[in-house]
């Protein structure tokens, strides 16, 4: 499948220029935009699989519209600049970017650093779905250890047979272990 991108750049013919690169290197542009309130309302709209973005622009500049875009959609940003000093690169670290490309785009600049992003984002996004279920898990065994507790000292139970107590009631009633801890924790808490 064809990974969705969307340009956004001031200049009209460098836009026009850019996604026509990324369509002959067999990549899809479902969006344009000139400016970054545009960039935004189009990354909302389309939701890309990457966004390549110019940092100066009018209206709202690149830099802030990956923020508003990272922050919103996690979409990842390669941006597009004339310019390569360092306050940019130290701004650009700030959002969800990918990449940094400066002008003038060649295809044999462009079409690398697109597929470089794309990978990374991949990973990125598989890291941090990784990431949350090790959170959640730790949530989990946390309340599960805390209603164990509280069963422990109000049932006057050894930690082995709270924790069965715990898991029989689980099995009868068909329910997570973590529902049955959470049950126990509100139980006896508001007591």
């Amino acid at each position: 499948m064809k990974k969705r991108l969307m340009v956004v750049e001031d200049e009209s013919i460098v836009r026009m220029d850019v996604s026509l690169m990324l369509e002959d290197a067999g990549y899809s542009v479902v969006a344009q935009a000139g400016d970054g309130e545009k960039a935004v309302e189009q990354a909302f709209e389309h939701k890309p699989d990457l966004i390549i973005m110019d940092i100066k622009m009018p209206k709202l500049n690149g830099l802030k519209a990956s923020e508003i875009i990272s922050k919103k959609t996690g979409t990842p940003i390669l941006l597009l600049t004339a310019y390569s000093q360092k306050e940019f690169v130290d701004k650009a670290k700030n959002a969800n970017i990918f990449g940094y490309l400066v002008k003038p785009i060649t295809e044999t600049s462009l079409i690398p650093a697109v597929e470089i992003a794309l990978q990374q984002a991949e990973r990125s996004s598989k890291f941090q779905k990784k990431l949350n279920q090790m959170e959640n898990k730790l949530k989990s065994r946390k309340m599960i250890e805390k209603a164990k507790g509280i069963l422990m000292s109000r049932m006057n139970l050894p930690e082995d047979a709270a924790f069965q107590k715990m898991r029989k009631i689980s099995m009868d009633k068909q329910v997570p272990m973590e529902s049955i801890a959470k049950r126990i924790i509100l139980k006896y808490e508001a007591q």
